[in-house]
């Protein structure tokens, strides 16, 4: 481990940190870690560190300076995500290496094993960020039966770091009643300068090419899985036509396996010609996409933070979502938009929801409030400006250098007056 320190009222202050950034998946798999992985390394380089992002191989990866690949079981899963060889030597040897200050890994499992064994092995200080509801997604690795051990797996696993980041306060929350014993602070994932400035002569284009004559575009981002409740979605939007009739278009961007089953859910709704499919679109023009639309409707109730909720707001766009974890520390009801409730998963209980999003659908536009939302949304986002994200990560790698040296001198010198007696 390397330790600058220039020494102010005698406290030491650690700069030029070298940060290995762990993970189980990154580019060119579209998903919120990856995203938040590269905003997180970029803010920091940006204040003078160094990170280096240690991540599995993809088949149609591109090879970038400071981003270590290491091997993988299997390729091409789940929507073409890899299957990580957290066991690959090169990670170690890569890792031994670099002489890093600090490890922060965003998976508790296969690279997050790791993580804690070279954090043990070479003495320097682990944080982690709990970026997702694992217990949400172990039906991908055919283990749904493991929901109620995650927390206990959890516990034992975070144990030995020094901080685990929450990405909103709520999740914050249920690392602290689930027990996690390792001091938790919150730092949500930044967004880009770039979301804030859509092309507005683009974002008319797509609206009238979208719109197809429709009075009202709506668009939504999710990869397209079953823990997303997009179904909950096209039936919310049904029971609208129902009242409103066929006045509107959704744009559903994105892809992944659940995207042929929602096809033909839209066709048996009836929805067809509502929905429009747009499969990946590049990020960089996915504020073009928001800028176009009304509102941004989200139905999701596995998210830890919602960046694309976000991005939306970012680009002038209001929300209309379920109220779930990870949402509710973002939209503000009459503010940046609106959410609806869901008070359980029985059917009566599902379709009294869809109902209730459908009807707040329709208040939202009758009442044409959409300016006063749409302000709100870009005031809310103004405040997850990526470059402030990293200063505030910066303060709480700092803090972590500190303690760890400062544990261990005290524990040094123990050891001394233990020689010495």
């Amino acid at each position: 481990m390397r330790f600058f320190n220039i020494w102010n009222n005698g406290k030491g202050v650690i700069i030029n940190m070298k940060i290995a950034m762990m993970t189980n998946n990154y580019k060119p798999f579209l998903a919120g870690v990856p995203i938040s992985i590269e905003r997180l390394a970029e803010g920091l380089k940006a204040l003078g560190h160094q990170v280096v992002v240690f991540a599995p191989s993809y088949d149609d990866q591109q090879q970038e300076e400071d981003v270590i690949r290491y091997g993988s079981l299997l390729r091409g899963i789940a929507g073409g995500a890899s299957l990580p060889n957290s066991l690959d030597p090169r990670i170690e040897r890569s890792f031994r290496e670099g002489n890093f200050d600090v490890i922060h890994v965003h998976h508790p499992m296969m690279i997050g094993s790791m993580a804690c064994f070279l954090s043990w092995k070479y003495q320097v200080p682990l944080v982690f960020t709990y970026h997702t509801r694992y217990e949400q997604y172990l039906h991908y690795i055919g283990m749904p039966g493991l929901k109620k051990a995650m927390p206990m797996y959890l516990r034992h696993r975070l144990k030995s770091c020094s901080l685990v980041i929450a990405p909103t306060p709520h999740i914050g929350e249920y690392l602290g009643n689930i027990g996690i014993s390792a001091p938790i602070r919150v730092l949500p994932t930044g967004i880009l300068q770039d979301s804030f400035r859509p092309d507005e002569e683009a974002a008319m284009k797509l609206r009238k090419s979208l719109s197809g004559g429709r009075e009202h575009l709506f668009c939504t981002v999710a990869r397209l899985a079953k823990e997303k409740n997009l179904e909950f979605l096209l039936e919310s939007l049904w029971l609208y036509k129902q009242a409103a009739g066929s006045n509107f278009k959704l744009v559903l961007i994105g892809d992944g396996p659940y995207r042929s089953t929602l096809i033909r859910q839209a066709k048996e709704l009836g929805l067809s010609e509502e929905i429009i499919f747009t499969g990946k679109i590049p990020n960089e023009e996915i504020k073009n996409y928001c800028r176009a639309s009304e509102l941004f409707l989200f139905t999701s109730r596995s998210e830890t933070q919602g960046i694309v909720l976000l991005e939306a707001m970012a680009a002038g766009t209001p929300v209309l979502a379920l109220e779930a974890t990870g949402t509710e520390d973002i939209v503000r009801n009459g503010v940046n938009g609106y959410m609806t409730q869901m008070s359980g998963e029985e059917k009566t209980e599902r379709r009294a929801a869809q109902q209730a999003f459908a009807w707040k659908l329709m208040d939202i536009l009758e009442k044409k409030e959409l300016d006063i939302l749409r302000q709100g949304a870009v005031d809310t986002a103004c405040g997850y400006e990526y470059s402030h994200i990293a200063r505030k990560a910066e303060e709480y790698y700092r803090a972590v250098l500190w303690e760890y040296q400062k544990r261990n001198d005290n524990l040094h010198r123990n050891q001394m007056v233990d020689m010495v007696y």
